[in-house]
C-alpha cells in the first residue's frame, strides 16, 4: 500500500514509517495539512493516510475535509496525544476511516492497516460488479462445441489457484477468457492487472513489472509500483508473453517461484506480493523453447493449464448469435434506438467469412456497417460491401463435379480430391481443425499446412 503520514513531530513520522516501511508499505510524509493536500493531489495511487489532529495552522479535522473533497475514496486514520471521546466521533463523523491514540502501538497501526486494505478490496468488488453487470466484454458469446468446451475448461481452472496459459490467435479473445478467469475466481474482488509485453520498450520491460526507486534510472522521478505490485491481491495477466526479453523472464520466473520482487534500483529489498499470473501468448511457445527464445522453466511454470482458445473460423455457427449482439451494442453507443438487424441472406453470407482477424475483425466490421449503411435492416449485399477483399469466403465443396475431366495429370487429381475431403471433413467438424485431426488421426500442425496449401481458410 502506498501510505501518507501527516505530523508536524517529525519523531512521530520516522517511528511510524519505519513501521511501516518494514512491513514494505510505500511511505510519504508531510509536517502539516497544505504538504499533505499536494501529495494526495501529485499521488492518485494513495491508498492510505494517518492523519495528526493538532498541527500548526489548520487542524487535522480541517485537513481531513480537504482530503477527502480530492478523494473520497481514501480511507483516513485519525492520530491524537490529546484524544478523547468527542474528538474521535467528530472524526468518523467527518469521514475518518478509524480514529487510534498515541503513543503509537505498532500492534495496533498494523491492525488498522489491515483493516484499510480490507474495505479498499470491498470497493474494488463494487468496480467489479458493475463491470459484469455493464461490459458486454464480460461474456463469452457462443454456443458451438467449442465454446462450450472452452467455457467448461474455464469453470474448472478459475476457481483453482494454478496458474493459465492462454494460447490462440490475434483477435480471438484471449484477454475475455482471461477476465472470466478472474472474475470466477476467489481473486474476482482484487484487481485484474492487464499487460501487453510485446508492447514495452525492452529497456522498459523490468521497470514496469516490477516498479522502480527514485532516481533508479533517467527519468525515474519518484518512486512507482511495478504491475505485479498493483495486481496484489488479485489477477495479473500477461499478454503476448512470448515476446517478453530472455532477461525479463527470468525475473519473472524468481518471482513466481517465491512472490517476492525487487524493484529496479531498489537495493535488494524484497516486497512481498500475492498475485494469480495467467499469461497468453499467439506464439507456439514449445518451438520458441527449442528455438532458446523463451525459458522452459518459465514455460512449465506458466502452462499448468494451457487453454486454446478456438480462431472464429473454427466456430461459423457461432458468427451469427456474435453479429447481432455486436450490432445491438454497437447501436447502444452510437445512441441508435431502435438497434438494426441482419437479414437472415446477410448472416448467413457473415457466417461464411474466413475471418482472418477473428472475433475482433467481426465486431468492426458490424460497427462500420452501423455508421456506414443507411436504413434498419442490412441485407447481404450492403454487408457484403463492406467485406472488401481482407476475409475471402470459404466456398463450399461444389457439387456434382467431375474430378476425372475436370484434372489432366494424376497429381491435380491427388490434390484436387485431397483437398475436397479435408473441406468436407473440417465442415463435418465445425471448422475446429483439433477434431478434425483426431478424426482424421492426422497431426494437427499436419492438418493446418494443408488447410494453408489449399486455401481453405
Amino acid at each position: 500500500m502506498k501510505i501518507l503520514i501527516v505530523d508536524d513531530e517529525s519523531a512521530i513520522r520516522d517511528s511510524l514509517g519505519l513501521i511501516l516501511r518494514y512491513e514494505h508499505h510505500d511511505v510519504l510524509t508531510a509536517p502539516e495539512g497544505k504538504a499533505a493536500l499536494a501529495q494526495v493531489e501529485a499521488h492518485p495511487d494513495l491508498d492510505l493516510v494517518f492523519l495528526d489532529i493538532k498541527m500548526p495552522g489548520r487542524d487535522g479535522l480541517e485537513v481531513l475535509g480537504d482530503l477527502l473533497a480530492v478523494r473520497p475514496d481514501l480511507a483516513v486514520i485519525v492520530i491524537s496525544g490529546h484524544a478523547t471521546f468527542e474528538t474521535a466521533v467528530e472524526a468518523t463523523k467527518r469521514g475518518a476511516f478509524d480514529f487510534i491514540e498515541k503513543p503509537l502501538d505498532r500492534e495496533v497501526v498494523l491492525l488498522k492497516v489491515r483493516k484499510a486494505r480490507d474495505l479498499q478490496r470491498l470497493s474494488r468488488e463494487n468496480a467489479v460488479l458493475r463491470h459484469r453487470l455493464s461490459d458486454t466484454a464480460g461474456r463469452m458469446l457462443g454456443e458451438s462445441v467449442a465454446m462450450k468446451h472452452l467455457r467448461d475448461v474455464v469453470a474448472k481452472v478459475a476457481p483453482t489457484p494454478a496458474r493459465v496459459l492462454i494460447q490462440g490467435e490475434n483477435g480471438s479473445g484471449k484477454e475475455l477468457v482471461a477476465r472470466l478467469v478472474h472474475e470466477m475466481s476467489p481473486r474476482a474482488n482484487g484487481p485484474f492487472v492487464a499487460v501487453n509485453c510485446g508492447a514495452i520498450p525492452r529497456e522498459l520491460i523490468e521497470s514496469t513489472l516490477f516498479g522502480h526507486e527514485k532516481g533508479a534510472f533517467t527519468g525515474a522521478v519518484e518512486r512507482q509500483k511495478g504491475k505485479f505490485e498493483q495486481a496484489d491481491g488479485g489477477t495479473l495477466f500477461l499478454d503476448e508473453v512470448g515476446d517478453m526479453p530472455l532477461e525479463a523472464q527470468t525475473k519473472v520466473l524468481r518471482v513466481l517461484e517465491d512472490q517476492f520482487l525487487t524493484r529496479v534500483g531498489g537495493g535488494g529489498v524484497q516486497i512481498k506480493v500475492d498475485v494469480r499470473v495467467v499469461a497468453a501468448t499467439n506464439k507456439d511457445l514449445r518451438k520458441a523453447v527449442a528455438d532458446g527464445l523463451f525459458r522452459e522453466d518459465l514455460y512449465y511454470r506458466l502452462a499448468v493449464v494451457p487453454v486454446d482458445v478456438p480462431p472464429l473460423r473454427e466456430r461459423r455457427s457461432d458468427v451469427a448469435m456474435l453479429a447481432k449482439a455486436f450490432l445491438a451494442e454497437a447501436a447502444k453507443a452510437h445512441g441508435r434506438s431502435p438497434a438494426p438487424e441482419f437479414t437472415p441472406r446477410a448472416l448467413e453470407l457473415l457466417s461464411g467469412q474466413a475471418w482472418p482477424g477473428n472475433v475482433r475483425q467481426l465486431k468492426n466490421l458490424v460497427e462500420r456497417a452501423l455508421i456506414l449503411l443507411d436504413g434498419d435492416v442490412y441485407d447481404a449485399p450492403e454487408v457484403e460491401g463492406l467485406l472488401g477483399p481482407s476475409s475471402p469466403a470459404v466456398k463450399p465443396s461444389p457439387e456434382g463435379l467431375d474430378l476425372f475431366s475436370t484434372c489432366k495429370t494424376f497429381d491435380e487429381f491427388k490434390d484436387l480430391s485431397e483437398k475436397l475431403f479435408l473441406q468436407h471433413k473440417l465442415a463435418e467438424n465445425e471448422w475446429n481443425v483439433k477434431r478434425t485431426a483426431e478424426a482424421l488421426g492426422m497431426q494437427r500442425s499436419h492438418l493446418y499446412k494443408k488447410i494453408e496449401r489449399y486455401g481453405l481458410k
